[in-house]
């Protein structure tokens, strides 16, 4: 009788981590979920999922959470480590969460002898940066980076750890815009064009690539039970290409909305914007989705990436363009009062 795969998910409560458990569920994994005391579990309503609160404040106290797991349940054999910020009040926080507990969690795993078979690292395009803004080629994984947030340096803080850890294989997925059911910032723009404006950032077009959030939890996948998939590092996204305004059109079409104020401002402005909407977030002690961090990933105008790799080394093919999925996450949050 074949063994149970045993497989820990961090950051299951986000909207990454909810299609990540669903996908391990899917295929017959024992799923542990990270999740915080104060996250909510709406999406995570399994029976079969197992819960950990995870204790990134100490790392004895965390190797010694992990040891009483793995002598009473065994190690997990693959290991998603999903959890981060991506905006909060106080710039520090990205490296501390973002950084930090990634090497936190690395080592208490090592100590704790928690993962069997392979650690994965859930990174982003943003840890790039800018690369080439006149050619507009595609990024590749070996080009230098220049991650111009603060955002963008914790992740690639991650993955320098992972990369030097000699404690258990690696892969490091590098997905572009992550879009679906239950995301909050590309329906921001899909509320602003059904209420009539589109506003894009910069007088020169972004060129921009997507990924569906269900296509992003199967290359996932394939690239932990892929056995030649050792040490490696991925960009995951569709493999088309698309500008601002095509975003703006397929929305605007699966809406049925015909008139649609359309307008540009200059990357100037978008700054003063991020720096009001931040000392509004300070005032009211929530961290605001348009921020000075945000500002360097708006501003920049390549988000191309190479997905030969993934396509070529684990035979990763997308099983939804960017209108499909858009239809689909529109239609979920019309059924659930979102939009």
């Amino acid at each position: 009788m074949t063994e149970q795969k045993r497989i820990l998910i961090t950051g299951a409560s986000g909207f990454i981590g909810g299609f990540l458990v669903r996908e391990a569920l899917a295929r017959g994994y024992e799923v542990w979920a990270g999740v915080r005391l104060h996250s909510s579990r709406k999406n995570l309503q399994d029976k079969r999922i197992n819960f950990i609160d995870l204790r990134y404040d100490s790392k004895e106290a965390l190797i010694e959470q992990l040891r009483g797991i793995v002598s009473s349940a065994g190690a997990w054999h693959y290991v998603i480590h999903n959890a981060g910020v991506t905006k909060t009040l106080r710039k520090a926080d990205f490296c501390r969460v973002n950084a930090s507990y990634t090497h936190l969690l690395i080592e208490a795993l090592a100590a704790a002898n928690g993962c069997s078979c392979k650690f994965l690292l859930m990174s982003s395009l943003s840890s790039y940066g800018p690369v080439d803004e006149y050619s507009f080629r595609p990024i590749r994984i070996d080009d230098d980076r220049t991650p111009g947030s603060v955002y963008g340096r914790s992740k690639f803080e991650a993955e320098s750890f992972v990369k030097t850890q000699t404690s258990f294989p690696y892969i490091i997925i590098l997905p572009t815009g992550v879009y679906g059911p239950g995301d909050k910032d590309y329906l921001m723009e899909i509320k602003g064009i059904k209420a009539g404006f589109d506003l894009k950032i910069g007088m020169k077009p972004q060129h921009i690539t997507f990924i569906y959030v269900k296509d992003l939890a199967l290359a996932v996948f394939m690239a932990l039970e892929n056995e030649e998939a050792k040490n490696k590092s991925y960009f995951v996204a569709d493999g088309d290409v698309y500008t601002d305004a095509d975003f703006a059109h397929i929305v605007k079409e699966l809406l049925n909305k015909r008139f649609v104020i359309s307008l540009r401002i200059p990357v100037w402005m978008c700054y003063i914007a991020c720096v009001f909407s931040e000392i509004i977030g300070h005032f009211t002690g929530k961290a605001m989705t348009l921020n000075t961090d945000k500002y360097h990933i708006l501003k920049q105008r390549n988000w191309i990436c190479d997905t030969e790799p993934v396509r070529r080394e684990l035979g990763f093919v997308p099983r939804y363009n960017l209108k499909e999925g858009l239809e689909e996450t529109i239609r979920y949050s019309k059924d659930n009062g979102l939009l």
